[in-house]
């Protein structure tokens, strides 16, 4: 397997530390995932209603972004891996505090607190990957790690699932809280390129060009792909909140758990071999394709009336978000230097945080007078505005940016050029 021989011809340090942080995020997913299927109806047992039930699980974004951009700022000062541990940390703990708490205020405290998980590991974890990738193969090695997240949201949820049917509550988040504890103590063995200590003089030598979050983000060069994962958010997170609502609704024979599944493989399939295809032929093109796939998807959704074509939506979205996400980590990868890097992925991700966040909310309330059709095809223009976006402003000039979102051109804002075009 090209994963396989990719890792094997690296360095003997630096490819047991892409496979102890493989294994750490394998875990670590596994274990998020399984309180997927599982926590709105733990949630729903303790006395919420359908409403509250959609807070508690809303209550994680609150954790999340409120402090991602903060650990973004850590893993730049104080090193990635430490960032990585308190993700990890946070990750085996919050699964035992849901055991503690009797009602909903204070199950939506701990789902809130649980957010800061997935803000920290994700930081973290995509800074160190980069950090650890040789130049040529970033986009390649981005890839391939990036595929624990299928991996582990294919695993937990129908561990999760088992768990709590056949075992109970009590042994599905002791389980959920062990894996936790499990990436936590593999990320342990984790080594950084750069000793903990040395990221903050590592600022230091880079004091004449630190920029501020706001500066960061308001550059083109890091504000059009965080606005592109706003808008791709947006879409993402008006899916999972509706989809099996509307799939209720029409009364169509269809488990909504097959329509992830999958998703999840075509999002495993694509991720294998389009990051070592963004180091041939540049990250633009693939960025293109995955947008519209979401805008092909959400069409698609807003016609569907047989299982056939949901399965058809599903495996367009899942080639969407497999390639979207490692590509836009790459691409500002490539758009900035590594003191800042922890901080940039940050800021840029918390582009489609606020989006999953906000969509329920706003699509909702349009919902009443749309219909479900009516809100895909809307999450549908959605993804298309996404793609023009990126297709006229993702360079300096509308010719720069159509020939690098077409494969045809450099990256004109690249610090690091991979591409040989």
């Amino acid at each position: 397997m090209k994963a396989l021989k990719a890792i094997k011809d690296l360095d003997p340090k630096t490819k047991r530390n892409f496979l102890a942080l493989f294994s750490t995020a394998l875990f670590f997913w596994i274990g998020l995932t399984t309180l997927l299927p599982t926590l709105p109806t733990y949630a729903e047992d303790l006395g919420g209603t359908r409403q509250q039930v959609g807070f508690v699980m809303g209550a994680f974004a609150i954790g999340l972004l409120g402090s991602r951009v903060w650990l973004g700022q850590v893993a730049d000062e104080k090193g990635r891996k430490i960032v990585i541990l308190i993700g990890a940390f946070v990750g085996a703990i919050a699964p035992l505090g849901y055991l503690t708490v009797h009602n909903i205020p204070a199950l939506m405290a701990i789902r809130a607190f649980h957010g800061i998980s997935v803000a920290a590991f994700t930081t973290g974890y995509s800074a160190l990957v980069v950090d650890l990738a040789p130049i040529k193969q970033r986009g390649e090695l981005i890839g391939y790690m990036s595929l624990a997240v299928p991996v582990g949201m294919a695993l937990g949820p129908a561990l999760g699932g088992y768990l709590a049917e056949s075992a109970g509550y009590v042994p599905l988040f002791f389980t959920a809280g062990g894996l936790g504890l499990t990436a936590c103590l593999i990320a342990n063995q984790v080594q950084e390129m750069v000793p903990a200590q040395g990221f903050s003089q590592k600022n230091k030598v880079h004091t004449e060009d630190n920029r501020s979050s706001w500066e960061l983000l308001s550059t083109p060069s890091l504000l059009i792909p965080s606005l592109v994962l706003l808008l791709i958010g947006l879409v993402f997170g008006n899916l999972a909140t509706f989809l099996p609502l509307f799939i209720r609704e029409i009364h169509l024979n269809l488990n909504a758990g097959l329509f992830y599944s999958f998703a999840a493989i075509a999002s495993f399939i694509s991720r294998v071999w389009t990051g070592r295809a963004s180091d041939l032929y540049g990250r633009g093109v693939f960025i293109s394709g995955s947008i519209l796939c979401y805008v092909l998807a959400m069409m698609i959704l807003a016609w569907a009336n047989s299982p056939q074509m949901f399965l058809i939506a599903a495996t367009l979205e899942g080639i969407g978000g497999g390639v979207l996400i490692p590509m836009i980590i790459a691409l500002i990868s490539d758009r900035s230097s590594s003191h800042e890097r922890g901080r940039v992925f940050a800021l840029c991700v918390s582009g489609f945080d606020v989006g999953i966040a906000i969509a329920g909310p706003i699509f909702g309330l349009l919902g009443e007078s749309l219909g479900y059709r009516g809100l895909f095809v809307l999450a549908s223009g959605l993804a298309l505005l996404a793609f023009l976006i990126f297709g006229s402003q993702s360079n300096p000039s509308l010719t720069s940016s159509l020939r690098f979102a077409t494969g045809r051109g450099k990256d004109r804002y690249a610090k690091e050029q991979t591409s040989p075009l």
